[in-house]
């Protein structure tokens, strides 16, 4: 299996400390870089990589090595510095330990996880050598096939790391599925969730009784035919082609704890004077009484909250879309995913965002109508729709069945209600009316959803009034 080997570090790893690193294998190591040189790679005789090590990335935000690791890290701004080794070389993890042993050293902080990075020696690796695989000039991919691109992440939580982030990027380059393989213990990020959408893309767990299954549906898997695929029930038919589901998945407890979650889009008129990012602030500020405490282009969040550096970088890649996570405070578990694209309507803003709260923690529906009013009146509100469910405090998926939310409320943009034929968006078949925002002749709608919290009622509302709307 894959190993990653993360340095935190005090202070800048130097071209000096970096290189005292990089002879964990000897002097006689070969060196190669991919990335346009972000990323530097000790390889084997014949050129291919034992370790790849990516560039140093300073973090500003509290609270992400926590998150993402499990791990103490050194006050922020600290340092965080990622060493992949090679699958299947013992050699390989040595060196990407010892690499991060001797940055910690030299730098001062913590390594994860502490027992990979506890000799500063010289690893003998004479001879050693990787496997030919296709793979190899991707270092974050393990195995590739026609069909797909097989990652194997040994970590507490499979996050959208840059290594992560390049590999769906060529994944998808290539029309490729991505499918991610972890230990049963580890738990998946909402970001790289709400990135696993697509047939064959899959996260993949291992399990004693099963095998393998599918961390989202609960599927039992197989390797077959290039790609893990879904077992067939032995009692299935053409017309009934069940699967099997993992006990594993099924061994559900509720904690009590419970997750808002708040998708909207926007859409912007195109102006070189537009600033992005502050209907998520305001969503935001109205939810928890402050801003987001810090975004990035990749996991962990490394950069302070600022609207400014965000539309920069948004308009620097444009007219390709741009992607971001955003995070809030450590006492107030929030993590936003952000796509931003132009498009023919103008640039669009398309955001998940959750809030975790714990059994004692309430979390905050009344104030729901005044988020959906700031995005009405404000920042060109297209949809939103508000949910309530039972899931982790701290925002990460466990490979266990999570029910359906409920579904809180629905919200249909001015634009949307205006060019809407003569007043349907204000008659509705649900039990309550819409609520106008903003001013009368442009309102916004807001559709309180009174499904019961115990059932799929709220889920039938919600399709009762998708029906309504589009006139079926």
């Amino acid at each position: 299996m894959t190993k990653d080997v993360i340095a935190l570090t005090q202070r800048m790893p130097d071209p000096w400390t970096v290189l005292a690193g990089l002879l964990s294998g000897g002097s006689d190591k070969l060196l190669g870089t991919e990335g346009e040189g972000a990323v530097v790679q000790l390889c084997d005789e014949d050129g291919r990589p034992l370790v790849s090590v990516e560039a140093p990335l300073l973090v500003q935000v509290a609270g992400e090595a926590e998150r993402l690791l499990g791990a103490t890290a050194p006050p922020v701004p600290f340092w965080w510095t990622e060493a992949r080794a090679t699958t299947g070389v013992e050699e390989a993890e040595h060196l990407a330990g010892t690499f991060a042993a001797r940055l910690v050293s030299l730098a001062g902080g913590s390594a994860w996880p502490p027992e990979a990075a506890r000799s500063l020696a010289v690893v003998k690796s004479e001879g050693v050598s990787v496997a030919p695989t296709p793979a190899a000039a991707q270092p974050a991919v393990d195995v590739l096939t026609d069909k797909v691109a097989v990652v194997i992440q040994d970590r507490p939580v499979v996050a959208m790391t840059a290594w992560l982030s390049d590999a769906f990027r060529a994944a998808a380059g290539a029309e490729l599925g991505l499918q991610i393989v972890s230990p049963a213990g580890s738990t998946l990020s909402p970001a790289v969730r709400d990135s696993l959408s697509g047939w064959p893309s899959r996260w993949i767990v291992q399990d004693e009784r099963e095998g393998y299954y599918d961390g989202r549906t609960g599927a039992v898997l197989r390797w077959q035919d290039g790609m893990f695929a879904p077992v067939e029930a032995a009692d299935a038919t053409a017309d009934d082609p069940r699967t099997p589901v993992a006990a594993s998945y099924q061994e559900v407890t509720d904690t009590g704890d419970r997750q808002l979650a708040v998708s909207f889009r926007t859409v912007h008129p195109a102006d070189d004077r537009l600033v992005l990012g502050g209907a998520l602030e305001s969503v935001w500020r109205e939810l928890t009484g402050e801003p987001p405490a810090g975004w990035g282009t990749a996991e962990p969040a490394n950069l302070p909250w600022s609207l400014r550096q965000l539309t920069d970088v948004a308009f620097d890649r444009a007219p390709e879309p741009t992607w971001f996570v955003v995070v809030g405070s450590p006492d107030r578990p929030g993590l936003a995913t952000v796509r931003i694209s132009r498009t023919k309507a103008g640039v669009e803003e398309d955001v998940r965002l959750a809030f975790g709260y714990g059994p004692d923690e309430k979390p905050p529906v009344d104030a729901l109508p005044r988020a959906a009013e700031a995005l009405a009146t404000r920042h060109h509100l297209q949809s939103m729709l508000v949910q309530l469910r039972k899931a982790r405090r701290d925002l990460a998926m466990p490979p266990r069945f999570e029910g359906p939310g409920v579904p809180l409320a629905f919200v249909l943009g001015a634009d949307e209600v205006r060019v809407m034929p003569g007043d349907r968006a204000r008659r509705t078949p649900l039990p309550e009316p819409p609520v106008q925002l903003g001013p009368r002749a442009r309102p916004a709608l807001y559709y309180p959803l009174p499904g019961n919290p115990s059932d799929l009622s709220g889920w039938r509302d919600f399709e009762r009034l998708m029906r309504h709307l589009k006139g079926e």
